[in-house]
């Protein structure tokens, strides 16, 4: 009969070392036996240690998804870990990005006169929820001015009009990459982007949209819900696409409402909802747990 030893509780057992996550890792490519075991044996041989890790794989498309997160000795870099990972990257044809989470995003907000969103990001960042450096806050109007710099924040006044259109976005984008930016968040930015310009942020801008989508786009979308008599408000963050309000959603969330309840009530609980799910999108997109998958997402929580 064979026999299990167990190891004397006398013996010195070596530390390990903090499971502070110093590293996020995602990938993307068609599946394959190997994947995992090649991209842990890789982590490995590098002396790091995983403390996080989801893979999807896509029955329809057979596109395998993962994201590892990992802490490392102090002397890694993200230079010699890819050099690294090469060669699993080469033989897997990995579509590999790797983040350094003592590196913390740069961030952009744009917005109008409605300020429920972006109150609420000021909130977030200032007590630490959101893993962001916010560099700056842009608007066509000055009306939110005062709790943008109140917060320690640059405030931009680009006004927008037919004539200028073109030069504002022009204007948005010289910013964004003088500034280095890496998101930016339309917090109920009121006006359409170009096709250009959403081309040029692509996967680095998210919106948020009342309601499931498609459903009441445009203006006065809470009045016109009162008014058909809907039962669920809610609303869509997805990322920024040429396609108005149809990009790759990241999350999504509903209230339930009821007759008794007037327009003013809709609206209150509706941009409620707004700022919850725009914040935990953001929150999700700078933790890098969001793959694009086509025209949807794989969002690891």
């Amino acid at each position: 009969m064979s026999q299990v030893r167990f190891p004397s509780r006398s013996r010195k057992i070596d530390k390990p070392q903090s499971l502070a996550a110093r590293f996020v890792l995602t990938l993307s490519c068609d599946d394959r036996m190997g994947i995992v075991a090649a991209v842990a044996g890789s982590i490995a041989d590098q002396a790091c240690n995983i403390v996080e890790s989801a893979q999807y794989r896509d029955p329809d498309s057979n596109r395998f998804f993962m994201r590892v997160a990992f802490a490392a000795p102090e002397t890694l870099t993200v230079e010699q870990f890819e050099i690294a990972l090469r060669p699993v990257a080469e033989a897997f044809e990995l579509h590999v990005e790797l983040h350094d989470l003592n590196v913390r995003p740069r961030a952009m907000i744009l917005v109008s006169k409605i300020g429920h969103c972006l109150n609420d990001l000021l909130y977030r960042n200032a007590i630490g929820h959101l893993p962001m450096e916010l560099v700056s806050v842009v608007s066509n109007h000055d009306t939110l001015r005062k709790p943008v710099e109140d917060a320690g924040i640059e405030f931009i006044h680009f006004p927008v009009s037919e004539d200028n259109r073109g030069e504002q976005e022009s204007k948005i984008f010289d910013l964004f990459s003088g500034q280095k930016i890496d998101l930016v968040v339309l917090a109920r930015y009121m006006q359409i982007l170009s096709d250009e310009l959403s081309n040029r942020l692509a996967g680095r801008a998210i919106n948020i949209h009342h309601s499931f989508l498609p459903s009441f786009k445009g203006a006065r979308p809470y009045h016109r819900a009162h008014a058909l008599g809907v039962k669920l408000i809610g609303a869509t963050a997805h990322y920024v696409t040429p396609d108005l309000d149809e990009g790759p959603i990241i999350e999504q969330d509903v209230e339930r409402v009821d007759h008794a309840m007037s327009v003013e009530d809709f609206i209150a609980i509706g941009r409620g909802v707004e700022a919850s799910v725009l914040a935990r999108a953001v929150k999700l997109h700078l933790e890098h747990r969001v793959l694009v998958n086509g025209v949807r997402t794989v969002v690891f929580r």
